[in-house]
């Protein structure tokens, strides 16, 4: 998909919907095959980007591995959805793209095959746009934030870093509650006697 087949991507626009849907009841193919079911996803808030491999916001990967490494263990699961819908800069082959993304990155966080976004978008992406507050990627590195419900909770467009507070607050008041270390009994007050 060339330049002007790019621009011709910003003249669609879904239909919106009226209430949100429950963005966990899709199905995509993982990049190293399989597939992900999304409703195993349910019960944890997940961070789904699209990503390219040749963008010039690329480098943002490094900045979605730290989220993810994080804040995984308290429950954020990610996704990035490899696309080459915005000037054609993702690469072809599924092996290429896991590669690059481990060797100069080193993405750990799930990955799908390649799909599209916004031209034909995978259900997954028609839906993302449709929710009420949401809209279709505009370029590569849209961040959606989908709570532990199914629920889209934030979309955060390409020009916002990773590292954003926007996003790491977005991603705390999703989270549950990290455990409070229980008080040290040594260290309480005497009652008063």
């Amino acid at each position: 998909m060339g330049l002007l087949s790019t621009v011709k991507l910003y003249l669609r626009r879904p239909p919106k919907l009226d209430a949100p849907s429950d963005l966990y009841e899709h199905e995509i193919g993982l990049l190293e095959g399989g597939s992900l079911d999304l409703r195993t996803l349910r019960g944890r808030p997940t961070l789904i980007v699209n990503t390219a491999s040749k963008c010039g916001l690329t480098p943002q990967f490094e900045g979605l591995q730290t989220l993810y490494d994080a804040y995984h263990d308290r429950g954020l699961q990610m996704l990035g959805c490899p696309s080459g819908d915005f000037n054609e800069q993702e690469l072809e082959d599924a092996a290429a793209i896991g590669e690059f993304c481990q060797r100069n990155y080193g993405v750990t966080f799930p990955m799908t095959e390649k799909v599209s976004v916004r031209a034909q978008p995978h259900p997954l992406w028609e839906d993302l746009a449709r929710q009420p507050g949401s809209a279709p990627p505009v370029w590569n590195f849209s961040k959606y934030l989908v709570g532990a419900d199914g629920k889209l909770i934030a979309r955060f467009s390409s020009k916002v870093v990773p590292g954003d507070p926007s996003i790491t607050a977005a991603i705390e008041a999703a989270l549950p509650a990290a455990p409070q270390p229980a008080a040290d009994p040594a260290e309480a007050e005497p009652a008063p006697g």
